[in-house]
């Protein structure tokens, strides 16, 4: 039975947090929030908390055995980037994109 947590407009950048879901995909739950632990991302403690939320989710939907939850899909898309200006010299102005994304974490047994 799948179990699904999905995060949506998180301040940081698809790409950065797909590496760190790459780490993680088809891994066991348990394996996956040791390896998501000891990493220095900015993203790990997001993936973190988003998986715990998934298993969560598992346990309520009733699925027997939550040790033998694994990640089936962990997908990262772009969402929105935030506009910002930023004073520069001379009068002129540049613009900061403050990207953010969608995280969709999916669990299933084995």
């Amino acid at each position: 039975m799948e179990a699904k947590a999905k995060l949506r407009y998180v301040r940081m950048s698809a790409q950065k947090t797909r590496l760190v879901a790459d780490m993680v995909r088809g891994k066991q739950v348990q394996e996956a929030l040791n390896i998501l632990r000891f990493s220095p991302q900015k993203a790990a403690p997001v993936l973190t908390k988003l998986v715990n939320s998934a298993v969560a989710n598992a346990e309520q939907s009733g699925v027997s055995d939550v040790d033998r939850l694994y990640l089936k899909t962990i997908t990262v898309d772009q969402g929105p980037a935030l506009k910002r200006f930023m004073p520069r010299a001379q009068g002129r102005a540049t613009r900061i994109r403050k990207p953010t994304s969608h995280i969709i974490v999916v669990l299933d047994e084995r």
